[in-house]
């Protein structure tokens, strides 16, 4: 196997003050917690080191908040990429916790016919065909170097999907992609050559949280999300 000569991290985001447990999507308004800011700091002290010119972040606060430690640690700027955003859901809005899971709505069932594509939401192909496109405009610009997009959940966790040439079906609970996780997609040249994954924050995860779909920090336990939402 050729030796990586371009490394993209994809960063996930890290906890975020959500004490009602909404299924934020997409929404304005949604910041890291005090928790996620110290999960952002492990972020810059895991990769600081590294030989990285190039940072962009998902348009949503919290992202460019994760993003925001490690730019300053480096002196860069965080560039914008709308392309790694998160991704659309027709749940977005709702909550899914024990006193209040939307999921026991009969007349929101219709949406989960599909669980390939997804019916639900954005499908996968379309979330790995611009995250793609974002990693690579990514190597190309920090070629030789290292870059950093900071994204979310799904679209991360479903670009490895992809890339490791796996099915899109899953269990949301097994996504191997925590608060402030690093997946590495090692490049030489413009070929994908090796993949590698961290967990610098993950003793700063409360353990019922660990498997969950989508944040919900600062929420009581009757409102963190139970079950599957399809986030």
């Amino acid at each position: 196997m050729s030796t990586p000569d371009t490394i993209v991290h994809l960063v996930r985001h890290g906890e975020v003050h959500n004490p009602q447990g909404v299924l934020y999507g997409r929404r304005d308004g949604f910041h890291l917690s005090e928790r996620g800011r110290a999960m952002a700091d492990r972020v810059a002290v895991a990769l600081k080191g590294n030989d990285i010119t190039v940072i962009r972040s998902s348009p949503l606060e919290r992202a460019q908040q994760t993003a925001a430690p490690l730019a300053s640690a480096l002196g860069l700027e965080v560039g914008p990429e709308a392309r790694v955003i998160e991704s659309t859901n027709r749940f977005e809005g709702l909550t899914f916790g024990k006193g209040n899971n939307a999921l026991r709505n009969p007349l929101l069932w219709r949406h989960l016919y599909n669980p390939f594509k997804p019916s639900w939401g954005e499908p996968y192909r379309a979330i790995v065909e611009r995250m793609m496109a974002a990693v690579h405009d990514a190597r190309r610009d920090a070629a030789g170097h290292e870059a950093v997009l900071v994204s979310h959940q799904l679209p991360i966790w479903t670009t490895r999907l992809a890339a490791e040439k796996r099915s899109f079906l899953h269990d949301p609970r097994k996504r191997q992609c925590t608060l402030c996780s690093i997946t590495s997609f090692g490049f030489s040249g413009e070929e994908l050559v090796e993949i590698s994954y961290a967990e610098p924050a993950i003793d700063l995860i409360p353990v019922g949280d660990i498997a969950a779909p989508f944040s919900a920090g600062d929420a009581p336990e009757e409102n963190k999300p139970e079950g599957t939402p399809p986030a």
